[in-house]
C-alpha cells in the first residue's frame, strides 16, 4: 500500500504542521524577495520559515513514500534544483531537494527551501528542462514567500492555522479535509501565476528551454485525462490532475513567459539524452514495500497476502490503504490494524472498529483458515445513501486485515456477488509466490528500422492502454510516429 496519493496526508501529519505553524496573532509586513512587494506575513519571518522547514522535512518524507533509494538520482536532481536557487532572488538560501519514493505525478515545496518531486513526476518528464520547470515552479513559491503571504491571509481571517505549501489532488484534499479544509487550499491563481513566472525566469537564467514549461503541463493533461479513463471517470480527469483546484492552461504558462522578462536562451538546454540516461531502470510504478496492483489484483510481498476484485473497478494504491472504485459509485476499501486485539473478530468489528454504528447481520466466517467476522449498516454521505458491508480478518495475531464495500443501495443486490468473491479471495501467499513478484521498472530503448509506437507498446507488463500508457509516457501527441535511432522510454518488469 503506497500514497499517495502520492500523495495523502495523515491527522497526525496535518496537526503537526498546524502547532508548527502556528504564530501570535500579530501584525507583520516583510518584502517578498522574488516579487520586492510587501505582504503581509502574521508575523512569519524568513527565519521562521526556515525553522517550520527543517522541523517538518522528516515527517513529510515519511508520509509522502520517503525518500528514493538512488543516491546518484537523488543527487542529480538536486544539482538541477542548486542551479535553478543560483538563480533566483535568494541564493544564499540553503536548499533542500528530494525525490520522494512515490508513484504518483506530484510535486510540493515546505516553507523555508524545501523541495519535493515523486519519481512517479521524475518519470513522466521527457528531458531535464521539464523537470527544471517544475522545480523552478516550487522555487518560486519559496522566494515569493506564498507560504508566509497564506499565513499573513489566515491571521487577516481570524483562522489559527496555515495551510501547507503543497499541490495536492483531489483525492488528498478529500483525505484531509476533516481535519482542517484550510490546511488543504491549493494556492490562489495569482499565487499559481507568480510561481510560473519566476519559474521561467529562473529556467532562462539558468540556460535551459523556456519552452518546457508549456510541454510539461501537457504531459500532465495527457497523464491525467488518461488516469481518469483508466478508472471509468473519462470526464473527471481534474480528480487526477495535480493541479486541479488551480488549473494552469498552455494560455496561462505564455503570458507568464511574457512577463517573465527574460529572453530565452539563444542555444538552450535541453538534455535529453543526460536525462534519460539518468532514469534508466527507476523503479516505475507501485514498490515491492508498499505492494503490486496487476490488473485486478493486489499483491503485497512483504505482507505475504492478496486478493483480488472484481471486473470493472480499478485499483489504486495509497499510503494507508488499497481503494478500487467500482460502477454505479460502488468502492472497496482495503485496510489493515495492527493494534493488539484480543477476543474474538465479532467482537473487534462491533466493538472496536464500528463502535457506536448500527450493524445488522453480524456473523462469524472462516475466510480461507481465517477468523473473519461480517456486518452491514447503511450510511448517508455527500452522493446519498450507501450500503456498506464490513469484514474484519485476523490474518495473524496481531494482523487485522479490513474490507469496506460501499455500494448505492439499488446497485447493491447486483454488486452482491462479485464483492462476496473478493471476500473469498483474499488468502496469505506462499514463499515462492511472494517470491515471483517483481516490481516495473523504465527502461530507455533505442528505436530499430521499422519499428512502431504499437510495436514497442505491446511489450509492456499492462493488461489494458498500452498504446496510450507509451504515448504519455514519451510526451507524444495520438499521431506522432517514431524514427529509428529515437530513444524511448519503455516500463518492463524486473
Amino acid at each position: 500500500m503506497s500514497d499517495t496519493t502520492f500523495l495523502r496526508q495523515t491527522r497526525k501529519w496535518l496537526t503537526g504542521l498546524t502547532v508548527a505553524l502556528a504564530l501570535p496573532l500579530m501584525a507583520g509586513c516583510e518584502t517578498a524577495p522574488a516579487t520586492g512587494e510587501q505582504i503581509f506575513t502574521g508575523g512569519m519571518t524568513q527565519e521562521r520559515e526556515r525553522e517550520v522547514g527543517r522541523e517538518m522535512h522528516q515527517e513529510a518524507k515519511d508520509q509522502f513514500g520517503g525518500v528514493y533509494d538512488d543516491p546518484e538520482l537523488n543527487q542529480y536532481v538536486s544539482s538541477i534544483g542548486d542551479l535553478l536557487a543560483r538563480t533566483s532572488e535568494m541564493p544564499d538560501l540553503d536548499f533542500t531537494f528530494t525525490v520522494i519514493d512515490s508513484p504518483q505525478v506530484n510535486a510540493f515545496a515546505l516553507p523555508g527551501g524545501y523541495v519535493y518531486v515523486t519519481r512517479g513526476l521524475v518519470a513522466l518528464a521527457n528531458n531535464e528542462a521539464e523537470l527544471a520547470s517544475v522545480i523552478g515552479h516550487e522555487i518560486g513559491h519559496v522566494t515569493a514567500r506564498h507560504a508566509a503571504a497564506r499565513q499573513g491571509s489566515s491571521v487577516l481571517a481570524g483562522a489559527a492555522q496555515l495551510g501547507l505549501a503543497v499541490l495536492l489532488g483531489g483525492e488528498a484534499a478529500q483525505a484531509a479535509a476533516p481535519v482542517s479544509a484550510a490546511m488543504v487550499q491549493s494556492y490562489s491563481r495569482d499565487q499559481e501565476f507568480e510561481a510560473d513566472t519566476l519559474g521561467i525566469r529562473y529556467l532562462a537564467r539558468a540556460g535551459y528551454d523556456t519552452r518546457a514549461s508549456s510541454a510539461f503541463l501537457n504531459s500532465l493533461l495527457q497523464n491525467s485525462r488518461l488516469q481518469a479513463e483508466m478508472a471509468g471517470r473519462g470526464g473527471s480527469s481534474d480528480e487526477f490532475d495535480i493541479m486541479q483546484s488551480h488549473p494552469r492552461t498552455a494560455d496561462r504558462v505564455q503570458q507568464a513567459a511574457n512577463r517573465a522578462g527574460v529572453s530565452p536562451p539563444e542555444d538552450p538546454m535541453r538534455e535529453r539524452d543526460l536525462y534519460l540516461s539518468k532514469i534508466d531502470g527507476m523503479l516505475y510504478g507501485d514498490s515491492p514495500s508498499e505492494g503490486f496492483i496487476r490488473g485486478q489484483r493486489f499483491s503485497h510481498p512483504q505482507m505475504r497476502i492478496t486478493f483480488t476484485v472484481p471486473e470493472g473497478f480499478h485499483l489504486r494504491n495509497s499510503s494507508d490503504k488499497v481503494v478500487a472504485s467500482g460502477p454505479n459509485g460502488a468502492g472497496i476499501i482495503f485496510d489493515g490494524d495492527r493494534r493488539q486485539v484480543g477476543g474474538s473478530m465479532q467482537d473487534y468489528l462491533t466493538r472496536q472498529w464500528a463502535q457506536g454504528i448500527r450493524l445488522e447481520q453480524v456473523e462469524s466466517l472462516d475466510i480461507n483458515g481465517m477468523e473473519a467476522a461480517t456486518a452491514v449498516t447503511r450510511a448517508n454521505t455527500n452522493q446519498g445513501p450507501r450500503d456498506l458491508r464490513l469484514v474484519a480478518i485476523r490474518e495473524s495475531g496481531n494482523q487485522i486485515y479490513r474490507f469496506m464495500f460501499v455500494t448505492p443501495p439499488q446497485a447493491t443486490s447486483q454488486l452482491s456477488q462479485g464483492l462476496r468473491e473478493t471476500t473469498y479471495s483474499f488468502r496469505r501467499l506462499s514463499q515462492n509466490e511472494a517470491n515471483s513478484l517483481r516490481p516495473y521498472r523504465l527502461r530507455i530503448h533505442q528505436v530499430q528500422q521499422g519499428e512502431s509506437v504499437a510495436a514497442i507498446a505491446r511489450r509492456m507488463p499492462f493488461d489494458q492502454y498500452r498504446e496510450a500508457r507509451f504515448r504519455v509516457l514519451n510526451g507524444l501527441g495520438p499521431n506522432d510516429r517514431l524514427r529509428a535511432g529515437d530513444r524511448v522510454k519503455t516500463v518492463v518488469e524486473e
